[in-house]
């Protein structure tokens, strides 16, 4: 049987999270925005999380100029910023917790070594601690299902027959152990996030469900592709766009079905698109394409 997975929250408690690996594009404009106006619908309240947990990839110059562009939007986190890198010990008192629930097990094998399997790590390898590894979550058998506002009911099958990494050889923690630790910690209630991220979710799930806690809900908003497909991402090189343009404010609510014609400043927009938003236009739409107008954010 699936297992259910439901939230009761008392305030509404929202986020966005940019993992400041370049400046803010278009894509990332459109979900900021979700998160917020959904947040301020609510009356409650929205914060915002530097995901910068990958060392590697992340620079501190890329979270200021994110904030900087958020900022000049009018979309300001009503707690104290969060930033990951400033919290591995938090993650690492997490990870003990699996170790002693042996839910975990060291892995050495290469990227090499996994290629013949598509890059999937599905059973418990015979690495050893003694040398440089990662820890990898055990694969599960349990199948997690949601109801997600926009995409309708979710349920995932064979997602959780990887065994994914929550901690590099290198140090770095992955995204999904960092994600789930701090959502909880900062009492997130309601997550708005693009469609790219529901094939992240069963393995959060399974992580809630090891630490004893209750899942936030899901929401999943459609992504904006380019003409080939493609998401609009910093990986198929999207141009950073400019601080507080109306323009492009505008056209970031096109995409979630909010069209206005009549306000003359970001804070009048921000104002009348609270009131219009509605995650039921979105219904079942996971990919939306640029539209031809809008071409130069690529």
């Amino acid at each position: 049987m699936p297992k259910h997975t439901n939230t009761v929250s008392t305030h509404y408690r929202g986020r966005f999270a940019p993992s400041p690996t370049g400046p803010l594009h278009f894509g990332s404009l459109v979900s900021a925005l979700a998160s917020y106006l959904d947040a301020k619908q609510h009356h409650g309240t929205w914060i915002i999380r530097i995901e910068d947990v990958d060392g590697t990839r992340c620079k501190p110059l890329y979270s200021e100029q994110i904030l900087d562009t958020l900022n000049s939007y009018q979309l300001f986190s009503d707690e104290n910023l969060r930033i990951q890198s400033q919290h591995s010990d938090i993650y690492e008192q997490h990870l003990l917790i699996l170790k002693q629930q042996q839910t975990v097990f060291p892995c050495n094998c290469t990227r090499q070594s996994l290629s013949q399997q598509l890059g999937n790590h599905p059973s418990i390898c015979k690495s050893t601690p003694d040398k440089p590894h990662s820890w990898r979550l055990k694969a599960s058998s349990t199948i997690y299902q949601c109801q997600d506002r926009i995409q309708g009911k979710l349920v995932f099958t064979d997602d959780l027959k990887n065994s994914p990494v929550l901690k590099r050889k290198d140090g770095f923690f992955s995204y999904q152990l960092a994600v789930v630790v701090d959502d909880h910690l900062q009492n997130i209630t309601h997550l708005v996030r693009g469609a790219d991220l529901i094939d992240t979710t069963a393995q959060q799930l399974y992580l809630y469900d090891l630490f004893d806690w209750t899942p936030p809900s899901v929401c999943h908003i459609p992504l904006i592709t380019n003409p080939a497909g493609d998401k609009i991402s910093k990986q198929n090189h999207a141009k950073p766009i400019q601080n507080g343009h109306l323009a492009t404010l505008l056209r970031a609510l096109h995409y979630l079905k909010i069209d206005l014609t009549t306000p003359t400043s970001i804070a009048e927009a921000l104002s009348l698109a609270i009131d219009a938003w509605n995650p039921d236009k979105l219904k079942n739409i996971q990919q939306l394409p640029l539209e031809a107008e809008d071409r130069h954010f690529l």
